[in-house]
């Protein structure tokens, strides 16, 4: 983490007080909240409409904050210890992590994309770590506060930064871009995620497309090649270098003698094999654009490879457990939109037969108008023939069950709005062996139903 004297950290921000008494006391590391402080940080108190960091200064220092920020509109600054008084404590806390940033040797990777951002920060990590020291993005901190933590949380030694970069609006990914000045960037997809904020899939795609704002002089730029938002956009860029990874030869990298199965996927490149230990093909496009980045950075095919057998995904993401009466249990409810929950469900028809595949779909959030919509397409979409039971949970869930049960016998589809009679109707309807599927936005928290029925 950032280790530096106070008179080091006031030339790394626009500080604009006197800290010539301070100027060689060092401080290690930062922190904005008082319960994750250490002794020896710089205390950052974030204002917002819900709350004020400013208010929790005092706690901050008796809890052995070394220095604080202080945003010079707000009265009684504290005394006795370094204060750094700045016009604005977020800006502050960016320009000292890009600061940071330009201070180390290190290579950044930039991953942005509708899905698939942190699966692909966490195949990219294992496949890194094989030769080189890696720092990347621990859970969801992929804003404008997320990112300059992850980035003032790494080791001087560190050699790759792995940054994931999430949005909800544009100008979002063009400022992380700038705070971060990625080597390489990923766009994973573009999906439906966002459409609330921005409108359009054209919107988000110019938005992810902000990625390159930031990126380094003759810096790469990996997009999925099948994406024809991207592919009309990308003759505009200048100085930024281009490849392209999907299922077709006509893409930089393409995959070949693709095998798959719910233990994970093993596919050629250029007669090189691999082996991802996920399953489904959507999983294989996020190591292709993995595979790219590695391959610019001078990762072998046997590193990578290694790499890749060691993927171990974050949570709630593709995860297999043993459920009750013999089941199989696929969690893959961290997060959804339409483009990953087809995703998901194409990968899903593959296992078991159709007698014993049960699927638990929740709310996809974030659509917008049209959101009624997305979810009855994809109950139209769900075939009886390969799905044994439909479940739904939450209010916009309802909906995928009205797509579905426009095919469907009514006894096979069921629709909750509470989640124990959800459990209840599904631990009556298994009697063992069964796959089950569970899939939504985090804000269904279907993990509770999932607890439910794990061994």
């Amino acid at each position: 983490m950032i280790q530096r004297t106070v008179g080091q950290l006031a030339t790394m921000m626009k500080v604009e007080n006197d800290v010539t008494k301070y100027k060689g006391q060092s401080i290690q590391g930062i922190a904005f909240d008082t319960r994750m402080l250490k002794e020896g940080n710089l205390f950052v108190p974030l204002k917002s409409e819900k709350a004020d960091g400013h208010q929790h200064v005092e706690t901050a220092i008796a809890k052995g904050a070394g220095a604080v920020l202080w945003q010079k509109d707000m009265p009684y600054p504290p005394e006795g210890t370094p204060v750094l008084m700045v016009e604005d404590t977020y800006t502050a806390l960016q320009e000292l992590a890009h600061a940071y940033r330009k201070q180390m040797p290190v290579k950044v990777v930039g991953i942005t994309g509708s899905n698939g951002k942190t699966t692909t920060k966490d195949i990219a990590a294992a496949v890194f770590s094989q030769k080189y020291r890696v720092h990347k993005t621990e859970g969801n901190f992929n804003n404008h506060i997320g990112l300059p933590y992850t980035l003032l949380h790494m080791a001087e030694d560190t050699e790759v930064a792995i940054l994931e970069m999430g949005m909800s609006n544009k100008g979002e990914i063009s400022l992380l871009s700038k705070i971060a000045e990625p080597d390489v960037a990923i766009i994973t997809n573009i999906g439906e995620a966002h459409l609330q904020d921005l409108g359009s899939r054209e919107a988000i795609s110019e938005a992810k497309l902000e990625i390159v704002d930031g990126l380094t002089a003759n810096g790469l730029l990996i997009i999925p090649g099948e994406e024809p938002l991207l592919q009309n956009k990308i003759g505009q860029l200048s100085n930024v270098r281009v490849q392209t990874f999907g299922e077709t030869p006509n893409n930089t990298i393409h995959p070949e003698n693709i095998k798959a199965d719910e233990m994970g996927c093993e596919f050629t490149v250029e007669d090189d094999q691999f082996f991802l230990p996920i399953a489904g093909i959507h999983n294989v496009m996020n190591a292709l654009a993995v595979i790219s980045a590695a391959k610019e950075l001078a990762i072998s095919s046997d590193l990578i490879n290694t790499g890749l057998k060691l993927v171990a995904l974050s949570n709630m993401r593709m995860e297999w457990h043993d459920g009750i009466k013999g089941t199989k249990i696929l969690n893959d409810a961290y997060n959804a939109s339409p483009t990953s929950m087809r995703a998901v469900l194409s990968m899903f028809a593959t296992m078991g037969d159709s007698h014993n595949r049960v699927v638990v779909l929740g709310d996809m959030l974030e659509l917008g108008e049209q959101e009624q919509d997305y979810h009855i397409q994809i109950g139209n979409e769900l075939n009886p023939q390969s799905i044994k039971y439909v479940f739904t949970y939450g209010k916009l869930g309802k909906y995928i069950a009205e797509g579905a049960r426009k095919h469907f016998p009514q006894d096979r589809v069921f629709d909750f709005t509470e989640k124990n009679e959800l459990i209840k109707k599904l631990t009556e309807k298994i009697n063992g062996k069964e796959y089950i599927l569970f899939k939504a936005s985090r804000g269904a928290k279907l993990e509770e139903v999932i607890e439910s029925i794990v061994k």
